[in-house]
């Protein structure tokens, strides 16, 4: 077996199907399908069977509800195959997504994960777009520095549905990193990242859904600390005196990412903490000024930016 796909299953009884068929029509057909179902309190499971039923290299397996690290490393637990890839139960693959994963594996086996670009979808907006990858232009595949692509624009080069691991590659890592909420896979990418080299594809084969109820995402809410992911890179803050690309890129995620955790009366300590890490003289005069008003005018613009953003997604839903 080549390639294992690990499809992990929550309450997406209205998306699973697309994402199955989206396997099923590969044109590079050595492959195994596991699916596994994290407790779904709706049809999911049902849906899910009843498509793969009577298919020989797809698998469909239930546990108690453990979070979609837990569903995605026993998913790998259960598989067999060479290489590992990941899709989400609401995203879903252009045909070609493992022929041309597998292309590239052959090109570039010195790496330690493999990616492809990907278009970011919102079908409730009636809109799509190639996620703006901080690669040239012109450039078509090959390895690329993680770190110095991904602090380019904040767009992430891997993403969970447009990448491939090495099994012994995942095992040495230990998958997921379980309870992380918000950046789980981001975590194991740059572990991964900061010790093998990433190849990369500059091709859109992916799909990702960003027309999924906020109820059921990671993003758009206040995660405990623990849950998030810039808290959860403790063991790493040692190369951030000695690996320039890390530093930067770790603390533009900080700047961007923890602001609404800085606003925040419950996390502003906790965010305040980490900010103090950030190398400012590094970070645009911009995000300087921002973090330099007085707080309560910072949450104030924050208030109205977010007001102003409602009306204009209901101003978008209303004239069409």
């Amino acid at each position: 077996m080549n390639f294992s796909v690990i499809i992990p299953l929550y309450n997406k009884a209205a998306y699973i199907s697309k994402a199955i068929h989206s396997v099923l029509s590969q044109t590079f057909t050595d492959y195994e399908l596991i699916i596994v179902d994290d407790g779904s309190k709706d049809d999911s499971f049902e849906v899910a069977k009843s498509i793969i039923e009577n298919r020989g290299n797809c698998h469909l397996y239930r546990q108690q509800n453990g979070g979609v690290s837990v569903a995605r490393n026993n998913g790998v637990a259960l598989s067999q195959g060479k290489y590992l890839c990941f899709l989400d139960a609401d995203d879903w693959w252009e045909p070609a997504f493992l022929e041309e994963i597998s292309k590239l594996v052959e090109e570039f086996p010195g790496a330690g994960i493999y990616g492809t670009n990907y278009t970011i979808v919102n079908e409730t907006k009636h809109k799509t777009r190639i996620a703006p990858i901080g690669v040239d232009s012109d450039f078509d595949k090959g390895y690329i520095n993680y770190c110095q692509v991904y602090a380019k624009t904040l767009a992430m080069p891997l993403w969970t549905g447009a990448v491939c691991i090495p099994r012994p590659v995942f095992d040495e890592m230990k998958g997921f990193p379980k309870g992380v909420k918000l950046g789980e896979d981001f975590l194991l990418w740059i572990r991964i990242a900061l010790k093998y080299k990433v190849a990369f594809l500059n091709k859109p084969l992916a799909f990702y859904n960003q027309d999924v109820d906020v109820a059921n995402r990671g993003v758009g809410r206040l995660h405990e600390p623990k849950e998030h992911m810039l808290w959860n890179l403790t063991d790493l803050e040692p190369l951030e005196q000695t690996n320039f690309d890390y530093k930067k890129l770790v603390d533009q995620l900080r700047t961007y990412s923890l602001y609404p955790y800085y606003l925040s009366k419950k996390f502003h300590e906790e965010a305040s903490l980490e900010l103090n890490k950030v190398d400012w003289k590094h970070q645009s005069k911009q995000v300087q000024k921002q973090y330099k008003r007085p707080l309560f005018i910072q949450r104030k613009l924050f208030v109205i930016r977010r007001i102003g953003s409602r009306i204009k997604q209901r101003w978008e839903m209303a004239i069409k």
